[in-house]
């Protein structure tokens, strides 16, 4: 019997969606490499992506819609598409982060997939042990790259991807492997000594983004969103729902805020790319970020999917400079 596939808009657990019995989709992570033109938008994000179901382009058998979470336009496009997938499930993040919520709301996501949504999670076990396995090789490479030993555009390409682990967790587990493997195959073209950014925000919908930033002379240390991806996780209903109850994304900005400060001062860097995508209600926290982050901050805007526009290389170039030069002068 075929495998049905289960489109997510945003985050939902993987481990739960595997243990069940289905494949996920993270239906986002198509986009960038598309040259998508939604006829009717807000973001361009969520637009595409219901453009495609309605279009069949992408037909999962379920949508399972977050529609409380990291993305407040999934819910009116998840609604729209949904008119074209046979059955829809909505999946809630509890704003405050109550566990108790969480797990009421992992048990109903199971239950609609077709299990009892009790107790561990042993349908699919090697499912679940292989997701863990991966996440841990996914946090070495995430570790490999911040200390320049793995190149920064494959490695986002792979980190992005465990929203939904490419549909097939045994698979994924072995190309992360050879990837962390490969160490310096592809050298990030900042080579060494270059100005250290983390990129925070929503992921980048232009799909040569860390390609650009290498090019400017900027070394990516670390991805925001594809970070959380991997750090959350666990092997039974309770330990999922603690995880994921963390979900900065889903949580109160200053919740993230925290976190941000003590992850990047980990990670010894000089610089802020602040990403946000046209429309996007992440825009209004970047105000807040400028304040309460001590690092240089450039903030970026995109829109529609594909390359990068001419004027945002210009700026990251520039800002290149800007942290090059203030390094050499604090040498």
């Amino acid at each position: 019997m075929t495998t049905k596939t289960a489109g997510i808009t945003a985050l939902v657990p993987p481990e739960t969606i595997y243990s069940a019995g289905w494949r996920s989709l993270d239906v986002n992570n198509g986009i960038p490499a598309s040259d998508a033109r939604p006829r009717s938008k807000l973001c361009a994000w969520t637009a595409s992506w219901r453009e495609a179901i309605l279009k069949g382009a992408i037909r999962p058998d379920a949508l399972i819609v977050v529609a409380g979470g990291d993305c407040h336009n999934a819910l009116a496009d998840g609604q729209n598409a949904a008119r074209k997938v046979p059955a829809t499930h909505f999946f809630f993040y509890p704003f405050d982060g109550n566990v108790k919520y969480l797990k009421e709301q992992l048990e109903a996501l199971g239950e609609f997939l077709g299990k009892d949504g009790g107790g561990d999670i042993p349908p699919v076990r090697d499912f679940i042990t292989g997701i863990a396995k991966a996440k841990a090789l996914g946090m070495k490479l995430d570790r490999a790259r911040c200390d320049g030993l793995a190149d920064p555009d494959r490695t986002f390409k792979a980190l992005i991807s465990f929203s939904d682990l490419e549909g097939d967790p045994p698979a994924f587990c072995e190309k992360v492997g050879k990837l962390l493997a490969d160490g310096k195959t592809e050298r990030p073209q900042a080579g060494d000594g270059a100005p250290r950014v983390a990129l925070i925000g929503v992921p980048p919908i232009y799909r040569d983004f860390h390609r650009v930033c290498a090019d400017a002379g900027l070394h990516v240390v670390f991805d925001e969103l594809p970070y959380e991806f991997l750090r959350l996780g666990g092997k039974s209903l309770d330990e999922l729902a603690r995880s994921y109850s963390t979900y900065t994304f889903a949580r109160p900005v200053d919740f993230r805020l925290n976190f941000l400060k003590r992850e990047l001062g980990k990670r010894n860097i000089d610089g802020v790319v602040h990403y946000t995508q046209f429309t996007c209600h992440h825009i209004l926290e970047d105000c807040l970020f400028r304040e309460e982050l001590k690092w240089p901050m450039l903030s970026v805007q995109g829109d529609l999917p594909g390359g990068m526009p001419a004027q945002i290389r210009l700026r990251l170039e520039a800002f290149g400079e800007l942290l090059g030069g203030s390094a050499a002068r604090g040498s």
